[in-house]
């Protein structure tokens, strides 16, 4: 009891064991299943509601400063995971998928101005059932900052006990919404789960092709017609019995063979265009060439063209690289960023010499260099403390903290790196950062709003907030994606994927790829998540400042 007390009596060590202890909880309760499906991280929240309610100790200017704090590495580290895929999003269906996900928040903020019109809901809750209703945790930490900057701290705790009575049922609507129109459309649901494609992603293959076009005699490789367009690369060339490295200068004719390397339906194109696909395993058959993959790791290299740098002099080829999970086809003219996983083809001695100038030291790579990330956190502050003028909202709006880490990290993101300066971030550093942040914010947010909470759900009006939630959260969902089903005849996976990512709801996304082994779902919840989780961080902040401004 003395070493309790002893605990308890110190505000430093009380907070850290009450952050802890929410943290430990949580963790457990976000794990815990049901109907397949968990409330994760959010398990957090609630440790530290539950916590608060039963009297635990705890400093409070302590946990404010936990809370704002976690809330930069959270958001900061989330805008480093989506934002380099975040202008690439709107390339070809991502544009369709994308104004669908702008729809649902569109039509998530007007039911939140109707449920505040028309019933007694005050902005403040208004705006944490919003929050929860889209299970949003930064646009929770982004209305939060709002409130803070205005001068409005004692709303705090409406907005995040609002939010804690609305995402529990924002998850089941999203469930319940992908089950509906699973019924509603029960017969193309079931052709479509039978014909599913299992490898949505471009497959990437190889090829032996017979050159028979006499048209090609004598030309380059790099002058094949539609070579760049089909994003080919040819890595060896038999001409007679000998079988050597292909580059782009090497000439072909009549009677050689070359190895083709490409998206499948681009090889079959391309096979059309220089002769005809043979048997030939040019690959197999040539034991002196091999192919190997490596990591950059060398930072002087970062940021340059293949071409620029010493790669092509070891007289190797570049075929292919990684990165974020995508693998796809390079030529001379690729940017190369750290963290890069190319495949590499030439002699063996020839490519161990590239693999050793390119790095390919996991320790480096493992490693995360801390500097940028606090360039990256400082912009992020300067950021959000510039004022904005929005039309039709009296004042100027400032981004706050969740809003300035947000532009800072897509920013930096994309820009990739400036001279040795990467901001590449491992995914397992970045996983860390992500969890560490969310955990310290969740439980700060959870110890401040205990008895607010259980006050509401007990002797307030608890259970209409949790239905004016759900309302929030299932009528736009489910009438985007009726309209992706019926209208444009989108495929099931892909739509609970388009509509998991326009609610950054992990846990529905969960259930859906649960439902095949596509990944369908992942890819088109990929495509929409960061312009989403974009609009409603910038969102929450908007609509507090109608609701105050």
């Amino acid at each position: 009891m003395e070493l309790l007390n002893s605990i308890f009596l110190n505000p430093i060590f009380s907070t850290l064991f009450s952050i802890s202890a929410c943290g430990l909880i949580g963790l457990y309760l976000g794990g815990i299943k049901v109907f397949k499906i968990n409330i994760g991280i959010t398990g957090v929240l609630f440790a530290g509601i539950i916590l608060s309610y039963f009297g635990i100790k705890f400093d409070e200017p302590l946990v404010h400063f936990i809370r704002e704090f976690g809330l930069v590495l959270f958001v900061y580290a989330v805008g480093m995971q989506v934002g380099g895929g975040f202008f690439s999003a709107f390339k070809k269906n991502g544009l369709i998928f994308n104004l669908f996900a702008l729809s649902i928040v569109i039509l998530n903020i007007v039911i939140v101005l109707l449920t505040k019109h028309f019933s007694s809901v005050d902005p403040a809750t208004a705006t944490g059932l919003y929050c929860g209703a889209v299970t949003n945790t930064p646009a929770l930490a982004s209305a939060q900052a709002t409130a803070t900057s205005l001068n409005m701290g004692d709303l705090l705790d409406k907005i995040s006990s609002a939010y804690a009575l609305a995402y529990p049922g924002a998850i089941f609507a999203l469930v319940i919404t992908m089950i509906t129109l699973k019924f509603i459309f029960s017969k193309e649901y079931e052709e479509e789960i039978s014909k599913v494609n299992f490898s949505s992603k471009p497959k990437i293959v190889n090829h032996t092709i017979l050159v028979e076009n006499k048209n090609l005699n004598e030309i380059k490789i790099k002058d094949i017609p539609a070579i760049d367009d089909l994003r080919i690369v040819v890595t060896r060339i038999k001409k007679g019995e000998s079988i050597t490295l292909a580059s782009p200068d090497t000439q072909i004719n009549t009677g050689d063979m070359i190895l083709a390397v490409g998206e499948e339906i681009n090889v079959d194109e391309f096979s059309k265009i220089v002769g005809s696909k043979t048997d030939f395993d040019l690959k197999k058959e040539s034991q002196k060439i091999i192919n190997t993959r490596a990591v950059v790791t060398n930072r002087n290299i970062v940021g340059k063209k293949i071409f620029e740098t010493k790669i092509p002099s070891y007289g190797v080829i570049v075929t292919r690289a990684s990165r974020a999970d995508i693998e796809f086809i390079v030529s001379d003219d690729y940017t190369i960023q750290f963290g890069d996983n190319i495949v590499i083809v030439g002699d063996e001695d020839n490519v161990k010499k590239a693999v050793s100038f390119i790095g390919n030291s996991p320790k480096d790579l493992n490693h995360p260099d801390l500097v940028p990330i606090f360039i990256g956190i400082i912009v992020g502050i300067i950021i959000g403390i510039i004022p904005i003028h929005i039309p039709f909202v009296n004042g100027r709006l400032k981004l706050g903290l969740a809003g300035g880490q947000l532009i800072s990290a897509i920013i930096f993101a994309n820009i990739g790196n400036v001279g040795r300066i990467s901001w590449y971030i491992p995914p397992a550093g970045n996983l860390m950062l992500r969890e560490l942040g969310i955990i310290m914010f969740l439980s700060a947010i959870g110890l401040k709003s205990g008895h607010s909470f259980f006050d509401t759900l007990i002797n307030g009006n608890g259970l209409i907030l949790m239905l004016y939630g759900f309302m929030i959260s299932i009528i736009p969902i489910f009438i985007a994606g009726y309209i992706l089903k019926k209208v444009y005849k989108i495929h099931y996976l892909t739509i609970c994927g388009v509509l998991s990512g326009s609610m950054t709801d992990p846990p529905a996304i969960a259930f859906a790829n649960s439902i095949s082994d596509s990944n369908l779902a992942s890819i088109s919840y990929a495509t929409v998540y960061p312009l989403t989780m974009f609009l409603r961080i910038i969102s929450a902040q908007i609509l507090f400042v109608l609701f105050y401004g």
